[in-house]
């Protein structure tokens, strides 16, 4: 700033490239001036944008908790000013992103590179938060008209509850008015928001019971069986039921982390067996979650993982590595891991990218997956691995996790990642991987689940007699896709011959009932009982009668699949001078046929239950002139 002769370093070149552009969306002219407000907001969305695309480039993505709750903060504050300040209502801060990696790229390189995911995330915050900010606004400033110095704490937690306005937002806002926030108060509808949610999923504690002295130690990547001892317990309530935390000297039992979920099995003491229900890590204790204890806990006891829950989670543990690895390949390296759920039924993998995955794209990553399968890679690991060794290995690390000094190093041919979980001793035990979905789950966040080994026959198989039962449902046609094709395009004809009969028969039925139209009080009245079966012709047929019909006010019934069916129509003049209004008058009706409807003053629908009650719907139309 110095150096180029400069008092602010928004009048510097590491700001002026960002400013020149907002100024180019905005048309707003920029002054330097140090209390304009147009100049305050430029500068913010110049900052605040520069702060989110590192942040989102280094893989955090928004969120609404921890670091992500920061960054979606610190984005809708630039959002609002842009909003309030510059009269931008659309998308625009995401398209700031290319011009900061134009002027960064080459000092950040992970900007550079990941700057489409960011431009798309930030373009899809803007979009969520811009869709509530007007009327949270709104809101606002109704509120600010009457308020004596202050706003309210409740008032403040609402705007963020309804419109997701962070605190500090609302407290921008306020001091803009010359108010302050009830911070205490916001604090106290906070927490009882926070406590509402903590009864809801509220576990009660006892005290641990030692048992035996010693510590708890992991023994689970060798061995499904052994000779344990129960070291400590203690009683839960859990949603009403009770249970015991046990933890053991020795556990073969892997506990729920790294998105894999927790062993079962049993506990067993001679003809005894006690189940082991669930796994998990608390505070560094492997505890296991058992309905009863033994009656001697201070014994020696066999303790068994369920094999074949264990093995089919291997499968698919080892196959998100697989998946995570061709991912990459195929999509760029952009793609990083944002969670993954693995059990032993399916695998669901979360990662970083921009847009939906095509068709094309998945047969690629399934095909690099399955021949990583074929090529039956070992498993080569190294479990007391130092960080730094591990990174030089170009080991995949989860972004946001904690890891020690020394960190367990899983290897499956090119796939080389940081991991504690379980995994098979050569890819070729996973059989088969199939894709079954590709959604979206937040800005920038991708999702993919799928099955492996058993699931993944049966899928196969169930698929291979679902094409036999279609082939013989149509006499095994040599071509079966050209042969649907031609019944698709035979029941397109059809249907258009249908609806062409439907129309003939409506403009029949729309000359017989002109003839029955009568006029009360200056009303076209019609109620009458039709022999149409489609809603979508009854619609037509009432909105070609409502453009052809002054001052109309007409009731139909008709029986649909079997089912009575109303249509109440009006005029907008009746409606206007007559205070006729279609909605109100199909919700009385409606009764007769013991249903419900509603719709606009013009015009209404309703279904119901008893064809029998059309006719006394009909006749009760006429009151209502």
């Amino acid at each position: 700033m110095v150096l180029q002769g400069k008092k602010s370093n928004y009048d510097s070149d590491v700001f002026t490239p960002l400013i020149d552009k907002i100024v180019e969306i905005s048309g707003v002219k920029y002054t330097s001036a140090e209390k304009s407000e147009t100049d305050i907001a430029i500068r913010v969305i110049a900052d605040h944008v520069r702060a989110v695309s590192f942040a989102i480039a280094d893989g955090q993505m928004p969120s609404n908790n921890g670091a992500g709750y920061v960054i979606r903060r610190i984005l809708r504050r630039a959002v609002r000013y842009g909003y309030s300040k510059l009269n931008l209502s659309n998308p625009f801060i995401y398209s700031l992103v290319d011009v900061l990696s134009s002027q960064m790229g080459e000092f950040f390189p992970e900007l550079e590179r990941q700057k489409e995911l960011a431009a798309k995330v930030i373009k899809e915050e803007e979009q969520n938060f811009l869709r509530t900010l007007d009327k949270g606004i709104d809101k606002f400033n109704n509120y600010a008209k009457s308020a004596s110095n202050k706003v309210e704490g409740d008032f403040a937690f609402e705007l963020l509850d309804t419109y997701g306005f962070p605190i500090d937002l609302t407290e921008l806002l306020a001091k803009e008015q010359g108010l302050e926030v009830d911070q205490n108060g916001f604090k106290i509808a906070l927490e009882a928001q926070k406590q509402r949610s903590r009864k809801a999923t509220s576990i009660q504690v006892e005290d641990w019971v030692i048992v035996n002295q010693g510590e708890g130690e992991f023994v689970g990547y060798d061995n499904l069986e052994m000779e344990s001892k129960i070291l400590r317990y203690r009683g839960i309530k859990q949603k009403g039921k009770d249970l015991y935390q046990v933890e053991f000297n020795q556990t073969p039992f892997y506990p729920e982390g790294g998105g894999q979920v927790g062993d079962t099995g049993v506990l067993i003491d001679g003809d005894q067996k006690f189940g082991i229900h669930d796994t998990k890590k608390e505070n560094g204790v492997i505890v296991h979650f058992m309905d009863q204890l033994p009656t001697n806990p201070s014994a020696s006891f066999k303790s068994i993982v369920n094999k074949t829950k264990r093995v089919a989670t291997n499968a698919n543990h080892t196959a998100t590595h697989l998946v995570h690895h061709a991912l990459r390949e195929v999509l760029g390296e952009h793609v990083e891991q944002k969670g993954s759920l693995v059990s032993e039924k399916n695998l669901r993998f979360d990662f970083s990218h921009f847009q939906k995955v095509t068709d094309e794209e998945l047969d690629k990553i399934e095909d690099l997956v399955n021949e990583s399968i074929r090529q039956n890679y070992p498993l080569e690991e190294d479990r007391l691995c130092s960080i730094e060794d591990a990174k030089s290995r170009g080991a995949m690390a989860l972004f946001g996790e904690k890891y020690g000094n020394k960190v367990r190093v899983v290897k499956f041919g090119d796939s080389v990642e940081l991991c504690g979980g379980t995994h098979v001793s050569s890819t070729a035990q996973i059989g088969k991987f199939i894709f079954i979905t590709e959604t979206a789950v937040a800005a920038g966040i991708r999702r993919i689940e799928a099955i492996t080994s058993a699931k993944a026959d049966e899928y196969i198989n169930n698929e291979l007699s679902l094409l036999n039962d279609v082939r013989v449902l149509f006499k095994n046609p040599k071509n079966l896709t050209k042969h649907l094709e031609g019944l698709l395009l035979q029941n397109s004809d059809l249907q258009k011959e249908i609806d062409k009969l439907l129309k003939d028969k409506a403009k029949n039925l729309k000359s017989e009932l002109l003839a029955s139209s009568k006029n009360i009080n200056g009303v076209n009245f019609i109620a009458s009982k039709i022999n149409l079966d489609s809603s979508d012709a009854i619609k037509d047929l009432a909105f070609q009668m409502r453009s052809e019909v002054d001052n109309l006010f007409m009731v139909l019934g008709a029986e649909v699949k079997g089912k009575p069916n109303l249509t109440v129509v009006v005029s907008e003049s009746l409606v206007k001078e007559k205070g006729l209004n279609a909605g109100a008058i199909i919700r009385e009706l409606a009764k007769e046929i013991q249903g419900g409807g509603g719709g606009q003053p013009f015009y209404a629908t309703a279904g119901g239950k008893d064809v029998s009650g059309l006719d006394n719907a009909l006749k009760k139309a006429e009151a209502f002139i």
